[in-house]
C-alpha cells in the first residue's frame, strides 16, 4: 500500500490533524535556520567585543606602565644631577633678584632610609620685597636639581612697607648609587683593554 493510499483511507479529522502537524514542523524548520544565523553573528559579535576588551585593558596597561617608567626615569634623571653647595646655590638665586643674602649655615646632614641624604642649608635676608622674594623662591623650585623648600619664615619690618625679614631653608636630597649603577660607572672610567686598542680603526 502507497503512502497516497494510506493518506486516502484517513478521516477527515485524521487528515487536518495530519496537516496541521506538517504546517507546524515545515514553520519550525523555515523559522529555525534564521534563528540559529542570528543566533552565530550573536555570539561572533560578543567575542568580538570580549576581545576588543582585553586588547583595550592591554593597552592601557602598557601605557600605565610606560608612564610609571618615564616618571620613574624622570625622577633617577633629577637625582643623578646632585645638587650643588647649598650656600652658593641660594646665593646666586636671591642675587639674580637683588636680594643680598646676610647669613648663611649649613646643617648636618640627615639620612633618609640607605639610599637618600637630606642637606639643609638656611639662610637670612634682611629688607627683602615680596616680588623678589617670589621670584628667588621660583628660581629655587625650578632648578631643575632635587632640591625643596623646607622652611620659611617671613616677618614684616615696622614702618617699612613691602620690606619683610626673611629666614629661608633650602634642603637637598642626593641619592647614593646602587651597585649596578656602581658598576656601570666603574666600567666607564676603566680604560680599554690593549687589544681592544690594537682592533680599534
Amino acid at each position: 500500500m502507497t503512502l497516497a493510499d494510506r493518506l486516502d483511507k484517513l478521516e477527515p479529522r485524521e487528515r487536518k490533524l495530519l496537516g496541521v502537524l506538517v504546517g507546524t514542523l515545515a514553520a519550525m524548520v523555515v523559522l529555525a535556520l534564521p534563528i540559529y544565523a542570528w543566533s552565530a553573528v550573536s555570539s561572533s559579535r560578543t567575542e568580538n567585543d570580549e576581545i576588543r576588551a582585553l586588547i583595550e585593558e592591554v593597552y592601557k596597561a602598557r601605557l600605565s606602565v610606560a608612564e610609571r617608567k618615564a616618571k620613574q626615569d624622570a625622577l633617577l634623571a633629577r637625582y643623578g644631577r646632585p645638587a650643588p653647595a647649598l650656600a652658593g646655590f641660594i646665593e646666586e638665586a636671591a642675587k639674580q633678584n637683588g636680594i643680598t643674602i646676610a647669613d648663611a649655615q649649613d646643617k648636618p646632614d640627615v639620612p633618609h632610609g640607605k639610599r637618600y641624604t637630606e642637606r639643609l642649608t638656611v639662610v637670612k635676608m634682611h629688607k627683602v620685597g615680596m616680588l623678589a622674594l617670589v621670584k628667588t623662591l621660583e628660581k629655587i623650585e625650578q632648578s631643575g636639581h632635587a632640591v625643596a623648600i623646607t622652611r620659611l619664615n617671613i616677618r614684616p619690618r615696622a614702618g617699612e612697607p613691602d620690606s619683610y625679614e626673611v629666614e629661608l631653608g633650602v634642603s637637598a636630597y642626593d641619592r647614593k648609587p646602587d651597585a649596578k649603577e656602581k658598576e656601570k660607572e666603574k666600567d666607564k672610567g676603566e680604560p680599554k683593554d690593549t687589544a681592544d686598542e690594537e682592533n680599534s680603526p
